[in-house]
């Protein structure tokens, strides 16, 4: 399995997009974003995610070079018609111009519609957070999350993020409102893993735990047999409604208030996101509202462990997973490198692992 370091993957996956068309300050952008995920311990949408690019890329669903239009604007918030961009670049203008509002008026919000899948969502909020803000962004996608009750899938993913900054920090929330992402699904299926939990439901309401079955027949496909449970899982006992509930939530931000297309409406891309930055000035303060953060989370780590692991606090495992690839490099799974060979074989892009065998990429380290 090769291992590699960030910067070596971003210069791999920009100079891909820019094999697609997208101008090399465009391409940097989507290569943050992807490998900004891997950085973090998120496979699930980073490089791994290149095959489903290409796809939508070479199908016409994703424009290379569009970057969106404004079609509505106040001081306090806009409306982007992402005209089929790619959601990296609409979505990083689109956040932009949230932060800029906020630094103006106190907030910024900005709605997309016609857009593309544009990695994690936590990448934007964390844009915001950079700038001493607090941010919050989503999405929604083509549905996959199955609705208490129902044979089969009607709303999206729709992960919502916040990240807010701290004086010893920061607290950054990402998560999907379905049980997982259909990322990590796809990185048990490349892994030759069996989904561990009641990820995935089938139409007859029982529960599907081989990864491939689900790609290839469940999810994402005309007449698929089911979809992603949501946050609580299947029925009213743990309270799946909830996960629902909060996912019907993020389509009404990115798919009614911009009058964009819901999920169960997609077909290829067309999807809409949410985008919100706040500035702390504006209410308790800066500095203020940063010790108080910082102290929120001193507390959280400090209560007593029941079975003896330490209480997290949204963020913690990214940023150490950070750590960790930093020093160590990021591991690419095997058929994702064979995807990824075979892209940059037809723009001519070297890759950074070796090409011969699996046992010789498995030694390779690259992390200079």
């Amino acid at each position: 399995m090769p291992i590699v370091s960030y910067d070596r993957l971003v210069t791999l996956v920009r100079d891909l997009f820019i094999g697609y068309g997208f101008n090399e300050e465009q391409a940097l952008i989507i290569a943050q974003n992807l490998e900004d995920a891997d950085r973090h311990g998120i496979a699930s949408h980073g490089i791994q995610r290149m095959r489903l690019y290409d796809q939508r890329i070479t199908n016409g669903y994703i424009k290379p070079n569009e970057e969106g239009r404004i079609v509505h604007e106040m001081p306090a918030a806009a409306l982007i018609d992402g005209r089929h961009g790619m959601g990296q670049i609409v979505g990083t203008r689109a956040m932009r111009l949230a932060i800029e509002k906020a630094k103006k008026v106190g907030i910024g919000a900005v709605a997309v519609r016609d857009s593309n899948h544009f990695g994690t969502a936590g990448y934007y909020a964390s844009l915001a957070a950079d700038e001493g803000l607090w941010g919050y962004a989503s999405t929604n996608s083509n549905a996959l999350l199955v609705p208490t009750h129902s044979a089969k899938p009607f709303i999206g993913s729709n992960p919502i993020a916040v990240a807010v900054p701290t004086s010893r920090g920061r607290f950054l929330y990402d998560a999907a409102t379905t049980t997982v992402s259909l990322g990590k699904v796809e990185v048990h299926a490349k892994l030759g893993e069996p989904l561990p939990g009641d990820w995935v439901m089938n139409t007859d309401g029982t529960i599907d735990r081989d990864a491939q079955d689900v790609i290839d027949n469940v999810t994402l496909k005309p007449g698929g047999r089911g979809g992603l449970t949501p946050i609580g899982g299947l029925g009213e006992t743990n309270s799946g409604y909830k996960g629902y509930g909060i996912g019907a939530v993020v389509e009404l931000l990115t798919a009614a208030l911009p009058l964009g297309v819901l999920s169960a409406d997609v077909h290829g891309q067309s999807i809409g996101h949410f985008f919100l930055a706040l500035d702390p000035d504006a209410f308790g303060g800066r500095e203020a509202t940063e010790e108080y953060v910082a102290d929120f989370v001193d507390r959280l780590h400090a209560l007593p462990s029941v079975d003896g692991s330490p209480v997290l606090v949204p963020g913690d495992k990214e940023f150490a997973a950070a750590d960790r690839t930093d020093a160590e490099g990021i591991e690419v799974d095997e058929k994702t490198a064979r995807e990824v060979e075979q892209i940059a074989a037809r723009f001519g892009v070297e890759v950074p692992w070796a090409h011969d065998d699996a046992d010789e990429r498995t030694a390779q380290v690259a992390v200079a």
